[in-house]
């Protein structure tokens, strides 16, 4: 079944492979969640929601998910037998750790927080390694849409609709902690974003600010206009695209990245 799955990729090098088969096993992940419930209280979003169900051009390594309702009790251990069962039955076993995270500052994404439940999956014989991430206190105010695979079988995954999507990565490009390197994947994805005519639901976006408390009163367009035009002038975009060079297949799309063409990129956002 994995080979049949990665038939469907353009597989040219052994790193084409390593991405191609962390996408399947991100999909199986997905099929075990959905046998066990999971997304009767979860819904993806982020850029693997939009790498498998919206065709963004870059791989992503990790599986985020929001809770639909704030639910500090969360627990990840019913769901992960069912992930293991999962992919048993493709011939494949699973390691499942639990990290703990306990301090805002060791957060590099700008979606976590303590509230944020982290589980890693390894996989034996292969060298793909998968984050799983939910949060379970989240920013409510969204919506979701189901979301078709047809692979290992047919089924629906609750994701994040594109407005509310985007409304989260705008959070990451404005806060998200650069701790070594600037994340170009947020850059990347915002591209993808504004090239699409996505429009932003800027009220999800400024709940969102303001429960990570990088806002005190929602801003309107043209303040988080001038907050971007602020944050382009704060990126290093030669280090933006070394990050994200190594998910595309053709990393010379980047080559016309530059301060002042994200400056004029943003003059085309939609904002609802």
């Amino acid at each position: 079944m994995i080979e049949s799955m990665l038939k469907r990729f353009h597989i040219l090098t052994d790193a084409d492979r390593q991405q191609a088969l962390r996408e399947v096993m991100q999909e199986i992940a997905l099929a075990g969640l959905y046998r066990a419930g999971f997304f009767e209280k979860a819904a993806l979003y982020g850029g693997t929601c939009l790498r498998i169900f919206h065709g963004l051009p870059r791989y992503s390594e990790d599986l985020d998910f929001s809770l639909l309702n704030s639910t500090p009790d969360f627990r990840w251990q019913p769901y992960l037998e069912a992930i293991q069962t999962e992919f048993k039955a493709q011939g494949v076993e699973v390691s499942i750790r639990e990290k703990i995270k306990s301090s805002m500052t060791t957060i590099e994404s700008a979606f976590l927080k303590n509230e944020t439940s982290v589980t890693v999956l390894e996989f034996s014989g292969v060298r793909v390694k998968i984050k799983l991430e939910v949060d379970t206190q989240p920013p409510l105010g969204f919506t979701t849409d189901e979301s078709l695979l047809i692979e290992p079988f047919s089924f629906y995954v609750k994701c994040f609709s594109l407005p509310d999507l985007y409304a989260g990565k705008l959070h990451a490009v404005l806060y998200r902690q650069w701790t070594h390197r600037v994340k170009g994947r947020d850059w990347y994805d915002l591209e993808w974003y504004i090239r699409n005519r996505v429009a932003l639901n800027l009220a999800h976006f400024n709940t969102r600010a303001i429960q990570s408390a990088h806002l005190s009163i929602p801003v309107d367009a043209q303040g988080l206009s001038d907050s971007l035009g602020a944050r382009i002038e704060a990126t290093d975009f030669e280090q933006a695209k070394q990050d994200v060079a190594r998910f595309l297949r053709d990393p010379s799309a980047l080559d016309i990245w530059s301060r002042p063409y994200f400056q004029q990129l943003i003059e085309r956002m939609l904002i609802n």
